[in-house]
């Protein structure tokens, strides 16, 4: 929170601090304002692609944390995994036959079989286990 806040600062500062430097430059008539104009715009582009790029740093998932020997081992069709994806985002059944295009019923079927390989009795079960084993 501090950070968010130090951060909203300085970005206040620079555009004071802009607005200062873009008056000085018109009362001494240095630049024309077409210039002022595209200096200003390409600050805030700057400013904005720094705060977009800060804001979207995610951790990707590498494969090689995944053990895919263990989902042969369950017997976990490609499918099944799908679903068990899915689920770990927590999608309903209903949302998750419209992401993968099939009908609430087969996602029903593939949630069973997925409880039954895993042991698990419940959702939150099922994806405690998923997690333990490495395998989302």
């Amino acid at each position: 929170m501090k950070k968010t806040v130090l951060v909203f600062g300085l970005l206040i500062l620079a555009l004071l601090l802009l607005f200062q430097f873009s008056k000085y430059t018109l009362i001494s008539g240095d630049l024309q304002i077409e210039y002022l104009m595209a200096f200003v715009a390409i600050a805030f582009l700057a400013i904005g692609l720094f705060i977009n790029k800060r804001t979207q740093k995610q951790l990707p998932i590498s494969k090689s944390e995944i053990d895919l020997k263990k989902i042969e081992e369950l017997g976990l069709s490609k499918r099944e995994y799908e679903v068990l994806k899915e689920v770990a985002l927590g999608l309903s059944n209903n949302e998750i036959a419209e992401k993968l295009f099939v009908s609430e019923s087969t996602i029903k079927t593939h949630v069973s079989n997925l409880l039954v390989k895993l042991n698990a009795k419940r959702r939150t079960q099922a994806i405690q286990i998923s997690k333990n084993l490495n395998i989302i």
